[in-house]
């Protein structure tokens, strides 16, 4: 079983203040009600940390990759992200399906993380019920809709040292 998170305080303590950051927000339509909190978690911890977002919705986990990929590629300078957060939520069912939808967003993300120049965090739950769903959306697992977005705040700050450095 997982560990229970640590509180959103203690995770984003010693981030260091970003400022002009974009996010960007893929979310699926399937799922909504697990999307949309996640989402929300997502959105509450970037807006108080004065990060700027923008949401994307896509049809399902498989189309993720393709709309990040998409928006880095053909985004103005101005609307370039400095991170892409995808959100989705596949839950196990009676056939093979969850195992090739889980696999490929995984590869996808995956396969970004090492292309593009900007982080793709992977916030996409893949679960067994609905009710490891719902744990995992402020439930006794935490809630991983804002640990994706802290996690896109120390990869933003940790890319942008990089770059520095060069």
């Amino acid at each position: 079983m997982a560990q229970i998170a640590n509180s959103t305080l203690l995770q984003t303590e010693g981030i260091p203040q970003i400022k002009d950051a974009l996010v960007v927000l893929v979310k699926t339509e399937w799922n909504a009600a697990i999307i949309n909190e996640l989402e929300n978690g997502c959105l509450r911890i970037l807006h108080e940390q004065g990060i700027h977002t923008k949401t994307i919705v896509v049809p399902g986990a498989v189309e993720i990759p393709f709309a990040i990929q998409h928006y880095h590629k053909e985004a103005k300078k101005k609307e370039k992200a400095d991170a892409f957060i995808a959100l989705g939520c596949v839950i196990k069912g009676d056939t093979p399906h969850f195992d090739y939808v889980c696999q490929s967003i995984t590869q996808g993300i995956t396969q970004l993380n090492v292309t593009l120049d900007v982080p793709s965090i992977f916030g996409v739950l893949t679960v067994n019920t609905q009710e490891q769903a719902e744990e995992r959306i402020g439930g006794i697992h935490g809630h991983k809709g804002e640990e994706a977005a802290i996690t896109a705040l120390k990869m933003i700050a940790l890319s942008r040292l990089l770059k520095k450095d060069k």
